[in-house]
């Protein structure tokens, strides 16, 4: 075997083990389950998955930091692109929602286990958080600045707003409460960037009414 075929199947093994974790922590949540159940979900020798991670706390930190810094990165690309506030929103709104369907055991885990979370994988996660926070109100910031938003609005209450807004309908499915066809995941993309825009966008001032004679 070739040091690149010995490195590749590292990581496979890998892999493999955090794919199990996903499975093991959405079913069973993550304070149930043990390092012996990843690694019989993984099909594995249990020593092993000790030598890719200390302990099952940095399988599901390194879960959470590989998912989330693919929506910074997201987050920062949309940032740069040269298009309309509404478009940009709507990207990181279907990013989140478009993960989702992808990989709901991830986002169920990153949900329950993480974000939304009081204890120490919140706390230490935080500044992760709040960088994605920060992204979209450097975009609502922006629109501000252009006039295409109000600015009576916190830049970072409105941020805070519609990642909040989108986390909960992640919730409402996470736990059966939605319907989530693909219809609903459409629909919802585009009712939260309505919600939000409609309620920051400028609207020219209503004429007053003519004086009766």
């Amino acid at each position: 075997m070739t040091p690149r075929q010995s490195s590749d199947r590292a990581v496979d093994k890998r892999r493999v083990i955090l794919d199990a974790a996903i499975r093991v922590f959405a079913r069973e949540g993550f304070h149930r389950c043990r390092v012996s159940d990843i690694a019989r979900e993984a099909n594995v020798a249990y020593g092993l998955v000790y030598h890719y991670f200390r302990s099952k706390d940095e399988v599901l930190n390194t879960l959470f930091s590989e998912r989330w810094a693919l929506l910074l990165e997201a987050i920062d690309e949309v940032d740069k692109q040269d298009v309309p506030v509404r478009q940009k929103l709507h990207a990181i709104a279907s990013f989140i929602i478009d993960s989702y369907q992808h990989d709901p055991d991830l986002m169920k885990v990153i949900i329950v286990e993480v974000t939304r979370a009081a204890n120490t994988f919140g706390r230490h996660h935080l500044d992760e958080i709040q960088r994605a926070y920060e992204g979209i109100a450097t975009i609502v910031a922006q629109a501000q600045q252009d006039g295409h938003f109000r600015d009576d609005i916190s830049a970072t209450f409105a941020s805070l707003f519609f990642y909040g807004a989108i986390e909960q309908l992640l919730s409402a499915w996470i736990f059966d409460a939605l319907a989530k066809g693909p219809q609903d995941f459409e629909q919802a993309k585009e009712m939260v960037v309505e919600t939000v825009c409609g309620g920051l966008e400028l609207v020219p001032p209503v004429p007053a009414a003519a004086e009766i004679e």
